[in-house]
C-alpha cells in the first residue's frame, strides 16, 4: 500500500494542484477517484468528516483537506517523505 493515499477528481483544481506537486517531487501516492466510484467518494468523507476534496491520507491515519501546496509541501518534508 502506498504511503498516501489520494481521494479527488480530475474536474477539481485543488486536486490538479495537489498532484502536479507530488508528481513535481516524486512522491508515489494511490490515487483514489471520487467522481467514478462512490465508495471511494464515501471513504474520502469517512476520513474527513466532509465532501470537499482532495484528501490526502497518510500512512499513520493523519490527512489533510485541500491543502495548500506550502502546507502540503511542509508536511511531506516533516514526515520525511521528501528532503
Amino acid at each position: 500500500m502506498a504511503e498516501i493515499e489520494f481521494y479527488g477528481a480530475d474536474w477539481c483544481g485543488d486536486c490538479r494542484r495537489s498532484k502536479a506537486l507530488l508528481n513535481t517531487l516524486g512522491v508515489e501516492f494511490e490515487m483514489h477517484d471520487v467522481e467514478q466510484s462512490a465508495e471511494e467518494a464515501e471513504k474520502a468523507k469517512a476520513i474527513s468528516g466532509r465532501t470537499n476534496i482532495p484528501v490526502i491520507k497518510f500512512a499513520d491515519g493523519t490527512h489533510l483537506v485541500e491543502p495548500s501546496d506550502a502546507v502540503l509541501h511542509a508536511e511531506l518534508k516533516l514526515r520525511g517523505i521528501i528532503a
